[in-house]
């Protein structure tokens, strides 16, 4: 019999995960049993992600920059990256703003609501240390986001999963200087890191055979764990303006592979349907980027020089989906909380610092908000309305990151596709499968 496609397998896996969490609220136990026996299934799947994703990074990348042999080409492909980021990044808010303004979903939101989810909401402890944080990344200079790229120990960096940039530039300054010590010296170190980067990818294949498993776990814990129900539906108006923006999102990145890279969106959503939903289960691209280069490489044909450097990079510094939210979240607080604020400067403000803030935010659950402060200050919005301000999306904003996290990796893909192709890298799918040697090692 046929074996059932991945993709399909975690799919099952959701759904069931979905429908259990639901029975388990109708017990006063089942929110216990779940976070005591169910939800340690998925931490540890995605501890074991977080794991490898550093690994990676530095064998894939040191890899791709060896194999270039050539520094021009580098650089090329450096350029085209950042800029086609930069321009889905704009392309994202706009879309946001589009829909926030034309929509009006704070329009109107009843007095009574806004009461009771202040009193929900308003002393939380998560969104007290949201705006701790947000004040931090606000008192920096303007370039520390260049002194936080530019590690001062490899070994620390390589410690810690937020520090990706910081990895990427020791992996980038590692590989350029590969490059010019000449192919007889670096070899000896080139075979080290192509042996990595194989070990380190059959890893990934083992671990996805568990994801069907941990998908089900992940999406159970945050059933059980949902907010109040009545709250979500009065929220649902916002909920829905932000997935349609996240939806034209997707469309706008099939439409871009298929006039550009020549190939079925259909197939491309096919191909990459395992990463965007693990992207959904845990709501991290960090988390995600081992399958995202699993896929992108070995299932769309993206050569290993391209997506060894395209993808890491996104994971880090594009945040389309994310961008689109500050947008919506940043105009319907406004609409609700602050209706003078919204006006067309503003707006145009709003583009901008979430475009900046995008850059280096962290590819973890709950960056999103983090950013949204910063959004919000950059048009003086008012300080003693913050809690209500970020109150106000609290109880939808993790199904919301759900989505946003898998339209971030979506953009990945697409963006190491039409980079690939632009370089003449997109060649034919070389699909390794977990047990290919198998048979060297078992009597």
């Amino acid at each position: 019999m046929k074996k059932l496609a991945l993709h399909w397998q975690i799919l099952i896996g959701m759904v069931g995960g979905i429908l259990f969490g639901f029975l388990m609220t109708q017990f006063d136990w089942g929110k216990d049993f779940v976070g005591d026996w169910i939800e340690p299934i998925g931490t540890i799947f995605v501890n074991l992600l977080k794991l490898i994703a550093i690994p990676l990074i530095l064998a894939s990348l040191i890899k791709g920059i060896s194999d270039l042999k050539d520094i021009a080409r580098f650089k090329k492909m450096g350029i085209r990256t950042i800029l086609i980021y930069i321009c889905t990044t704009v392309v994202a808010i706009v879309i946001g703003l589009g829909l926030v303004n034309l929509l009006k979903p704070g329009v109107g939101l009843p007095e009574e609501t806004k009461e009771r989810i202040s009193a929900a909401y308003s002393s939380n402890e998560k969104i007290a240390k949201t705006q701790e944080t947000a004040a931090m990344q606000e008192d920096q200079g303007p370039l520390q986001f260049l002194v936080d790229m530019v590690p001062d120990n490899a070994v620390s960096a390589m410690s810690d999963n937020s520090l990706m940039l910081q990895v990427i530039f020791f992996a980038l300054f590692l590989g350029i200087s590969m490059l010019l010590v000449g192919e007889k010296s670096a070899k000896p170190l080139k075979d080290f890191f192509d042996s990595l980067n194989d070990v380190v990818l059959k890893m990934v294949d083992l671990i996805m055979l568990t994801a069907p498993f941990a998908v089900f776990a992940l999406l159970a814990t945050v059933v059980v764990t949902a907010e109040d129900p009545e709250i979500l539906l009065a929220l649902l108006k916002y909920a829905g303006v932000v997935v349609l923006g996240l939806v034209l999102m997707i469309s706008f990145y099939c439409l871009i592979f298929a006039v550009y890279v020549k190939k079925s969106p259909l197939w491309f959503l096919q191909q990459i349907a395992p990463a965007q939903l693990l992207a959904f289960s845990t709501s991290s691209s960090a988390a995600t980027l081992p399958v995202t280069m699993e896929r992108v490489e070995e299932h769309m044909g993206v050569e290993k020089d391209v997506s060894s450097f395209v993808l890491p990079v996104g994971a880090t510094i594009n945040m389309d989906g994310t961008s689109l939210y500050q947008a919506v979240a940043a105009v319907f607080i406004m609409q609700v909380l602050w209706p003078e604020g919204l006006e067309f400067s503003n707006q145009i403000v709003i583009i901008l610092t979430a475009l900046v803030a995008s850059i280096g935010s962290a590819a973890v659950p709950g960056a999103g908000m983090v950013m949204l402060v910063i959004v919000l200050k950059s048009v003086n919005f008012p300080d003693d309305q913050l809690p209500l301000a970020l109150a106000l999306i609290f109880a939808v904003d993790r199904p919301l990151d759900m989505l946003r996290t898998t339209v971030n990796v979506t953009g990945d893909a697409t963006v190491a596709s039409v980079v690939a192709k632009s370089l003449g890298k997109f060649g034919e799918p070389k699909v390794k499968e977990w047990d290919d040697h198998f048979d060297e090692v078992s009597s």
